[in-house]
C-alpha cells in the first residue's frame, strides 16, 4: 500500500526525517449517521457500504525540522470500504495555494504517515493516494459553526450539537481517536464535493471537531 508518487530524498532515509509537530482545529464530516461506527472503532461497520467525506485542518502552529507549518489549511478527502480495518482507503490531500514545494513536502510526509506519529496508522489502510494539490482553501470559524471550502471543488459546513444545558456543546469524552483530542464536539454536517475521483454529498450527517496535537517520529 505504497504512496503512488516517488519518494523524496528525505523520504529514502528514515534518519533524515526531521521531529514535528503541529496543533491546530480539526473538523470531519462524513455520509455516515451520528456518529459514525468507524470514527469510534475502524472494525465497526459503517452507515453505508462506502464511508466517504473528509478531514479539514487548519495548522495554528507546527513545524517540521526547521520548516514553519503554521498557519496552513488543508483537507484530506477519503473513499474507504463499509469495514474501514479491510484497507483499500482512497485519499486525497489538498492544501493552500501558497503553501511552499517544502512545507508541501513536509506536510505531505506527515499526512501520508511516512514521518510517524498518528498518521502511520491510518497510512496502513491506505491503497490509493491522489497527488497532493495546491487550491485556494478558505476556512470561516464561527466557533460552533465551522466551514471550509474551494469554490468550484468542495464546500463543507458543520455546527455543533447543542448540549443538555442548552449554553454549552455536546461532547465525546474520554475516547481513543488516532488525530482526535480525547474530547470531541460533536456536529452535524453538511457537504458537497466533485473532486473526481472522490466526489460526495452529505446533508445532516456525522460530524464533529477537536483540538489536534501531533508530533513525531
Amino acid at each position: 500500500m505504497e504512496p503512488n508518487r516517488p519518494q523524496s530524498t528525505q523520504e529514502q532515509v528514515p534518519g533524515m526525517i526531521p521531529a514535528w509537530r503541529l496543533r491546530g482545529l480539526l473538523f470531519e464530516n462524513c455520509n455516515c449517521q451520528l456518529v459514525c461506527p468507524g470514527h469510534m472503532s475502524f472494525r465497526q461497520l459503517c452507515t453505508h457500504d462506502r464511508c466517504i467525506g473528509l478531514w479539514a485542518l487548519s495548522i495554528e502552529e507546527g513545524s517540521s525540522g526547521d520548516t514553519d507549518l503554521a498557519g496552513i489549511r488543508a483537507a484530506i478527502l477519503f473513499d474507504t470500504p463499509q469495514h474501514m480495518i479491510a484497507g483499500g482507503w482512497t485519499t486525497a490531500l489538498l492544501v493552500d495555494e501558497g503553501t511552499s514545494e517544502v512545507q508541501l513536502e513536509a506536510l505531505a510526509n506527515i499526512l501520508d504517515g511516512r514521518a510517524g506519529g498518528p498518521w502511520a496508522v491510518l497510512a496502513r489502510f491506505v491503497e490509493h493516494r491522489e497527488e497532493p494539490r495546491r487550491v485556494p482553501i478558505h476556512l470561516l470559524d464561527e466557533g460552533r459553526k465551522k466551514r471550509m471550502w474551494v469554490e468550484g471543488m468542495f464546500d463543507t459546513s458543520i455546527e455543533a450539537i447543542r448540549g443538555r444545558d442548552k449554553d454549552g456543546v455536546a461532547v465525546l469524552g474520554n475516547l481513543f481517536n488516532q488525530i482526535h483530542a480525547p474530547t470531541q464536539v460533536l456536529a452535524l454536517g453538511s457537504s458537497r464535493c466533485t473532486d473526481g475521483r472522490i466526489s460526495f454529498e452529505t446533508e445532516n450527517t456525522h460530524a464533529l471537531y477537536s483540538a489536534f496535537a501531533w508530533e513525531g517520529p
